[in-house]
């Protein structure tokens, strides 16, 4: 890594170096000030199964492009750093180029003079993620090539603390740009959908996916979300996208879509990487990310920042 110096105040005396540093400071402070508070919507006024969005309701879900077309989506978590699913960059970690990513947007073909779109400066992959379908640690962090300006269609999502728990029938939301049907594209203008979705029993989504493999296909870092009846959930196109869960005001990115059997097929429902597993992993790495969570006993919002091939029958969710 290389950290520039500011440059030397003409006639390079003390005066100036310290002018510079104030300068810095100054500038240091101001951006500070300027992070908005995560997962909270400044309301202005398809996912199989689900509905329109509202501009701006969900501001820090991204359009992950390559090659200038939709291909995955993510989630904004600070003016650099996005987070989407490992598998939206398979095969093409040293094609960063093809790549850029769309904040802002409620319509794709119709981005509107709100919406920005970055490059991509580098993307990391979690260690452990084998590049199979349906694995662990399916989860990647972007680095913008340049920090985007935060405004009330671009905002950060928050990432669950310790204390946030996801019982079965928690209601949750997904969204995305994806296929509406299977085989079947969003049509135009593209409008971002969502959907609720509750959370499913680990248990019960393992035996359904034990009994549709043979084995064990629901890891630790997985959450299960969706209908065991079928006819909604995500799709492609919509892989790398949040689940976000309500905890007291504000939004937080409970999981990723990542994987399933189809789309919207019965017994078959959406599976995610779960950030409850692997925010430590996000911390390290996106320092300024901010956490909510609940408070024992107090039911408010515990505020803090960051210190803390394919196989169609496994269907990742591109």
């Amino acid at each position: 890594m290389v950290v520039s110096r500011p440059p030397s105040a003409q006639g390079g005396g003390r005066l100036g170096i310290l002018t510079s540093l104030l300068l810095l400071a100054s500038t240091v402070t101001l951006n500070a000030a300027k992070t908005p508070e995560c997962g909270v919507p400044q309301q202005l006024n398809r996912v199989v199964g689900g509905q329109d969005s509202t501009d701006g309701e969900w501001p820090w879900v991204v359009s992950i492009r390559k090659n200038g077309t939709h291909h995955c989506a993510g989630s904004l978590l600070t003016s650099h750093w996005v987070v989407t699913a490992a598998h939206c960059f398979k095969g093409n970690l040293n094609k960063l180029s093809l790549f850029s990513v769309l904040l802002g947007a409620w319509q794709l073909e119709n981005p509107g003079p709100g919406a920005k779109q970055v490059g991509v400066a580098w993307v990391l992959p979690h260690p452990t993620y084998s590049w199979k379908e349906a694995a662990s640690a399916d989860i990647a962090l972007v680095r913008l090539k340049t920090p985007i300006l935060f405004s009330e269609r671009i905002l950060p999502i928050c990432l669950p603390d310790s204390s946030v728990r996801l019982p079965p029938n928690t209601e949750c939301w997904i969204a995305g740009w994806g296929s509406i049907h299977d085989g079947v594209p969003l049509h135009h203008p593209q409008t971002l959908q969502k959907l609720k979705v509750p959370i499913i029993d680990s248990e019960t989504c393992s035996h359904l996916y034990w009994r549709a493999v043979g084995q064990q296909a629901i890891t630790e870092d997985m959450l299960c979300a969706g209908y065991l009846e079928g006819e909604r959930d995500a799709c492609l196109g919509d892989s790398g996208g949040p689940l976000m869960c309500k905890v007291e005001s504000s939004w937080v990115l409970a999981g990723i879509i990542s994987w399933g059997e189809g789309c919207a097929q019965r017994n078959r429902p959406g599976v995610y990487t779960s950030l409850l597993s692997h925010r430590t992993w996000v911390q390290r790495i996106v320092q300024e990310v901010q956490l909510r969570g609940r408070s024992r006993g107090s039911g408010v919002a515990v505020r803090g920042r960051g210190a803390e091939s394919s196989d169609r029958s496994w269907l990742p969710r591109l």
